[in-house]
């Protein structure tokens, strides 16, 4: 029995179509499933629409002039995408932001701590809730009194998914956590994910370029282009399938092709259904 296939999707998101400014069709019919307790990895190039996908999942999209004109989301089995960003919080679903944004002007621990705004929780659970996101990030633990804009790129990021688990999420959205920092510390954040996913099940969608990186640690992996899903399946397949290698490492030369010029290149199959 196909194990991907027998699981009960935590998030679907069902043939979405996204139009910025009423005028530019940015997601095409995007479709994918993340079941419960996995990390599924959402790769493509800068444009790709990997981070409207996040957005439309987190409803944040209204906040940049995008419109969802088809589909739904469903999350724990309910459609959700009518639903504000924090009251998705409350129900267990988090966003990274690309960027990171953190507050600059607070300190690290200050913004830990406006990550369980959402909960109504006492001064006991909150140090408790903080500790725990020091152990995974004892970086974190070392720089609590740093503004966070003073801090590196990589502690900037640390910080803000240590935001995100102060409000307790079921469910991480994760937005190019590799940009801009050093590979070193790429490698640790994802350790941490990893960590985080196997040990307190947290599920995650993440975003990112780093197609190398992310299918590594990724149990599944969707690739966009031009806001289509043109590729999916199990990471290891997609880690070394020759048209993955092809796209994004240029074996075939100087120019970057796509997926639909490619000998290779076949109709996406359902491997979630």
């Amino acid at each position: 029995m196909n194990t991907i296939a027998a699981s009960t999707p935590y998030l679907s998101v069902n043939n979405i179509e996204v139009i910025y400014d009423h005028v530019i069709l940015v997601l095409k019919g995007v479709s994918l499933q993340v079941p419960k307790g996995k990390i599924v990895a959402l790769l493509g190039a800068n444009g790709a629409g990997k981070s409207t996908t996040l957005k439309t999942i987190s409803t944040l999209l209204r906040g940049e002039r995008g419109d969802v004109t088809k589909g739904e989301v469903q999350f724990k089995g309910e459609r959700v995408d009518h639903l504000t960003p924090n009251e998705l919080v409350k129900r267990g679903l988090s966003q990274v932001m690309e960027g990171r944004h953190c507050f600059g002007h607070l300190t690290i621990e200050e913004n830990l701590l406006t990550g369980a705004y959402t909960r109504n929780i006492s001064r006991a659970e909150l140090k408790a809730a903080l500790e725990a996101v020091y152990q995974y990030f004892p970086r974190l633990k070392e720089r609590r009194g740093s503004q966070a804009g003073y801090t590196s790129g990589g502690e900037q990021q640390m910080c803000a998914i240590g935001r995100a688990l102060m409000a307790k999420p079921s469910m991480i959205l994760l937005d190019e956590p590799s940009m801009g920092i050093a590979p070193q510390i790429v490698e640790e954040i994802f350790d941490i994910v990893k960590d985080l996913n196997q040990k307190e099940g947290v599920s995650f969608l993440l975003a990112e370029q780093n197609t190398t990186v992310a299918l590594r640690y990724a149990d599944f992996g969707y690739i966009l282009e031009n806001g289509r899903v043109v590729m999916e399946g199990e990471a290891k397949e997609l880690a070394s399938n020759e048209d993955v290698k092809e796209f994004y490492l240029g074996v075939a030369g100087a120019e970057r092709k796509s997926f639909r010029d490619m000998k290779f290149y076949r109709r996406r199959k359902r491997w979630l259904a």
